[in-house]
């Protein structure tokens, strides 16, 4: 979801930064960009141990850093390029569609609500609670269990790395839809196919996922 069918990875770095700043600690882009993905919680314990801070705060810090992205994304978060596109190509097709993301029920809720996909999904799992989330495939076995599929029939699209490992590790078609930043990287070789945008899948495309 993040990143993919809305703009909320940099409102997510932005609410990140705000909170190591407070601890006198900055994170660089490309060691932000190694934890995308990651559930907050993760995120969090992951860079607190490698900054030697409280990891007795991190339930604490997960709180303040949510609580300032849904406000961020309430006010400016904006849809992906190809959001309406996707939706369309596979209701069409009579696909059934699930929403599978690492982020907090309050946050997907908000998401569903600003894009208009309620009536479009007919299953939204959350990994926030889960014992494992991604790059671990528990959150999309999830979905596909909620939408009575079997998960080697599932296409999962996704934008980060730990989320294109949990979908393999599912058993399930990736398409990468990459960060122009990041596009050139080689690890999306592990994924299925690789687009520089949703607006950029056809039947041509979904044909070869088929095979």
């Amino acid at each position: 979801m993040d990143g993919l069918l809305i703009d909320s990875e940099p409102l997510w770095k932005e609410s990140a930064e705000a909170l190591f700043l407070t601890y006198g600690k900055q994170l660089t882009s490309q060691q932000y960009a190694g934890t995308t993905g990651l559930r907050t919680k993760e995120f969090l314990m992951h860079w607190f141990r490698y900054f030697n801070l409280p990891e007795s705060e991190i339930t604490k810090a997960e709180e303040k850093v949510v609580e300032l992205v849904v406000k961020l994304v309430a006010q400016k978060g904006t849809p992906m390029p190809g959001v309406q596109h996707i939706f369309h190509f596979f209701l069409e097709r009579n696909f059934k569609i699930g929403l599978a993301s690492s982020s907090p029920p309050a946050l997907i809720n908000l998401v569903i609500d600003m894009l208009g996909i309620g009536s479009h999904l007919q299953a939204v799992s959350s990994a926030a609670e889960l014992a494992y989330g991604k790059p671990h495939p528990e959150v999309y076995l999830n979905c596909a269990k909620e939408l009575a599929a079997m998960p080697e029939t599932c296409i999962c699209f996704e934008d980060s790395f730990n989320g294109m490992i949990a979908a393999k590790a599912a058993k399930m078609k990736c398409v990468v839809v990459p960060s122009v930043h990041d596009a050139k990287n080689l690890t999306w070789e592990a994924a299925d196919l690789k687009i520089s945008t949703l607006n950029n899948f056809n039947d041509l495309l979904l044909n070869s996922l088929q095979q």
